[in-house]
């Protein structure tokens, strides 16, 4: 007697469970009243499932490490402590034009283009150079060349922090993996890590004499959309932000697609949110999505299954007011940053 494969394996029963439980945080009020409850309860939510309070403070005791002229811009390789213990390097790309304090941009890098270094124009490496071709990853730099100081910070797992397994795949080796394996058993998360540093690096920012952190904004591909995402919904100190390559209904694109990087999976995350309630958190902050029109992350109901989460997200914009605020921005291509509309939007509401 054959049997259908489907009632050996869990995929499809985890759909089904995700269509009982998901999301059961979502908005469902209809003044601002209403909005301002559910997301006070929502990121106490939040905070809980990345562990950000089982994090420990620290004095920062920043160094400046390095600078180098670099012909329109200075760039410093800055190291701060994030926790006790733990240092987090960073590229600082200052304008030579321009009167500071500067607006700020924290431009966080994402997967496969070895950090840092992609997002700040480092690219002395050959394959770090090719692959942030390929993704156009040099947002860093053209946010510092729009005149904005530019914080392009190492993320947990990655380039020079690469834990020691990932350094055996050299210069893009990651770390998501093996730093999930060992902090979720202790009620932390990668997610929560980033988005922890990501935080002391706004501290940071605010005790430089050159920086107007009432003027700071995020943006990121990717994994770097992840946390430009994470960190606006939950940090009231972004001004505004730009989520590229990184918003999409979780079912399709992470659920379905379960072979995504581990950072996409945070414990009970879906049972409370999906990623149009993550991005209305932000409302009514200046808010920009982009999305690449054949990027297959979009999951099997392309732009429509990004669309969705949208409509989500622009219900809350809408019970503020501020629906100009709240930007889709769609390019044709794959999987990559597009700076046509980023760049101005951000100029437009910081610059």
């Amino acid at each position: 007697m054959s049997r259908d494969d489907r009632e050996l394996q869990v995929h499809d029963y985890l759909r089904a469970r995700f269509d009982t439980v998901g999301a059961r945080l979502r908005f469902q009020g209809g003044t601002k009243e209403e909005v301002a409850a559910w997301r006070r309860r929502l990121r106490r939510k939040l905070t809980d499932l990345l562990g950000l309070r089982t994090m420990s403070r620290c004095d920062p005791r920043p160094r400046v490490t390095e600078r180098h002229d670099c012909g329109d811009h200075v760039r410093e390789r800055v190291e701060i402590r994030v926790e006790p213990g733990l240092v987090m390097p960073m590229f600082v790309l200052i304008p030579k034009t321009g009167t500071p304090p500067f607006p700020v941009m924290l431009t966080p890098h994402g997967h496969g283009a070895g950090g840092k270094a992609a997002v700040a124009g480092v690219l002395e490496d050959e394959v770090v150079a090719e692959k942030a071709k390929s993704y156009r990853y040099g947002y860093g730099i053209e946010f510092c060349r729009a005149g904005f100081i530019t914080f392009c910070p190492e993320s947990r797992g990655f380039g020079e922090r690469q834990e020691t397994l990932a350094r055996r795949q050299g210069s893009l080796g990651e770390s998501c993996l093996w730093i999930n394996h060992m902090a979720l058993p202790l009620g932390q998360t990668v997610t929560g890590m980033w988005v922890w540093d990501l935080q002391q690096l706004v501290d940071y920012a605010g005790i430089r004499p050159d920086c107007d952190v009432r003027r700071l904004g995020c943006a990121g591909l990717s994994g770097g959309g992840l946390q430009a995402l994470w960190l606006a919904a939950l940090d009231n100190r972004v001004k505004a932000a730009v989520v590229s390559g990184y918003f999409y209904g979780v079912k399709e694109s992470i659920l379905d697609l379960h072979a995504n990087c581990s950072c996409n999976y945070v414990p009970h995350l879906w049972e409370v949110a999906d990623h149009g309630d993550l991005a209305a958190l932000i409302a009514p902050r200046p808010l920009m999505i982009q999305t690449g029109s054949e990027d297959r992350k979009n999951g099997a109901g392309g732009l429509a299954n990004v669309r969705g989460q949208v409509r989500i997200t622009r219900r809350v914009y809408r019970v503020l007011g501020a629906q100009r605020n709240l930007v889709h921005d769609v390019f044709p291509g794959g999987h990559r940053w597009d700076s046509t509309n980023t760049i101005p939007f951000i100029k437009t509401h910081l610059a």
